[in-house]
């Protein structure tokens, strides 16, 4: 039989056991990284692009995948399908309007077929440098075109910096506008073959993925793109001549379903929503020295560049202005105010 001063001391070790065991399970000695709420289910979201891998954006879209894991407590995957392979730039957007994929980075010029206004951004010559781009989207413009947007189902999550677009071709370098007489450009959205024409040339449009083809096949002599796309998809091997004329800042969007989004816990979009500020900051902080990156790059694989002076811009903007008067009158009272939040800043 146990003496009943051992029986005390054995219950009171007992006791001091269980509270240990307690403690441990609410989260005493070692703490372990926050989970989120055992309501919020793991969810898989697709995310497509037509730009390659190795592009800058793509890069971005890797931080927005780990931070995205991170901060929903590994509850949202983020599976990125770039250079076209689940959809193209053409028929990404409609993919995502009808819920066939959750997320989506494109140009503004491909939404422009839905929201004519996101052709703002390629009226040309109306930002003066790059800070002004970010100005006039915190300032008003992101709001009145994501509105626009939401009409249709579609969330605009980031607003991706993709930097300012330039002219290259296989034929002879451009130092001025008259230069771009009798040469067939691709344009990749409305107003950039509307600028195109102004300058003179023949605009041809045609998806990303098929420009080094129609250069090689003499389909087009050049395009306007941006330098790191220009890099990234080997332009430099079909094309020997850049004009850097900073003449329009297409804007990439990260789009998100509204269906896909409404699948999201409370915690999941917070979640989601602090990733993608992050990663839009991150963007913005690093276009500029990317594109001045890839614009060396191009030069040491052998192409010409021509940077056209600020002295000579008042004759490129000149023979580009009829483009915001069209602007204008296509898109009516939105497009007047777009154009005043971007000269305003």
């Amino acid at each position: 039989m146990i003496p009943m001063k051992m029986m005390k001391k054995m219950t009171a070790a007992a006791l001091a056991a269980a509270v240990v065991l307690a403690m441990a399970g609410c989260g005493g000695g070692d703490k372990e990284p926050a989970k989120a709420s055992g309501s919020d289910q793991a969810v898989t979201l697709k995310l497509a692009t037509a730009l390659p891998t190795s592009h800058p954006l793509v890069q971005a879209m890797e931080q927005l995948k780990t931070k995205a894991a991170e901060k929903s407590g590994g509850t949202i995957t983020i599976n990125i399908y770039p250079a076209g392979q689940l959809f193209n730039d053409k028929n990404m957007n409609d993919a995502l309007i009808s819920g066939g994929i959750d997320m989506g980075l494109n140009t503004v010029g491909r939404w422009a077929s839905i929201v004519p206004a996101m052709d703002v951004f390629d009226v040309p010559f109306l930002f003066p440098g790059y800070e002004k781009v970010d100005q006039a989207i915190d300032n008003g413009l992101g709001e009145k075109l994501g509105a626009e947007l939401e009409k249709k189902g579609v969330r605009p999550l980031i607003w991706a910096d993709y930097g300012f677009v330039q002219y290259a071709n296989n034929g002879k370098l451009i130092t001025k506008p008259e230069d771009f007489e009798g040469m067939k450009i691709r344009g990749y959205s409305k107003f950039s073959s509307e600028t195109i024409k102004a300058l003179g040339a023949s605009s041809v449009t045609m998806g990303a993925s098929e420009v080094y083809m129609g250069i090689q096949r003499g389909t087009i002599d050049g395009q306007s793109s941006g330098t790191t796309a220009m890099r990234d998809r080997k332009m430099y091997e079909v094309l020997k001549y850049m004009t850097v004329t900073n003449h329009a800042s297409p804007e990439f969007i990260v789009a998100m379903s509204d269906n896909s989004y409404n699948k999201l816990s409370d915690n999941q979009k917070k979640a989601l929503g602090e990733a993608c500020k992050e990663v839009q900051d991150s963007i913005r902080a690093n276009a500029k020295a990317e594109d001045l990156k890839a614009l060396e790059d191009l030069k040491a694989k052998g192409m010409e560049v021509y940077v056209v002076p600020e002295s000579e811009l008042p004759a490129w903007q000149e023979a580009t202005r009829p483009v915001w008067d069209q602007f204008i009158a296509e898109t009516g009272d939105l497009g007047k105010e777009l154009i005043d939040i971007c000269t305003k800043q």
